[in-house]
């Protein structure tokens, strides 16, 4: 991990792009492990026992779904195993 300052980003993809990140995220959790991931400028490990959430919106005329994975900083730092980096 690189920091543990707050930090808030959001990137907008193409369809191809959202699909590659999907698929290689979907692989990840099948297989149980954890992979290290570039967000503007920042990279970081997800921990293979990261919580996966899926979260639906609703308000001011939108809808909006999220797909999140939530782990506490110190699971990161104990999980050794990485699959390929990918840069978002």
């Amino acid at each position: 991990m690189t920091g543990t300052a707050p930090r808030d980003v959001e990137r907008v993809y193409s369809t191809a792009d959202v699909v590659a990140k999907l698929r290689r995220l979907a692989d990840a959790l099948e297989s149980e492990t954890s992979f290290r991931i570039q967000i503007a400028g920042e990279r970081f490990r997800v921990p293979a026992r990261a919580q996966f959430s899926i979260e639906h919106e609703r308000g001011d005329g939108e809808e909006e779904v999220e797909f999140q994975l939530k782990w506490k900083i110190e699971e990161a730092d104990d999980d050794t195993e990485d699959s390929d980096e990918t840069v978002v």
